[in-house]
């Protein structure tokens, strides 16, 4: 016993604070997974409307040369 406490409950506070540090990485793991996904979207979305706008333009132009 060390300062009257027995020696399973250092252990258990020194789980305890394990726990919620590997919780937190975790956390932060998964939030960077999820905007790195957020982001390959957006780059779709983005390259889905350049094709769209391009498409539409060479539509008007080919109306106007006729």
């Amino acid at each position: 016993m060390i300062l009257g406490v027995p020696w399973w409950v250092f252990i258990t506070i020194l789980l305890i604070f394990l726990s919620g540090y590997m919780a937190f990485r975790a956390m932060r793991a998964e939030q960077k997974l999820e905007q790195q996904f957020i982001e390959e979207e957006g780059q779709r979305y983005i390259e889905r409307m350049e094709e769209e706008r391009e498409s539409r333009q060479k539509e008007k132009r080919q109306t106007m040369s006729q």
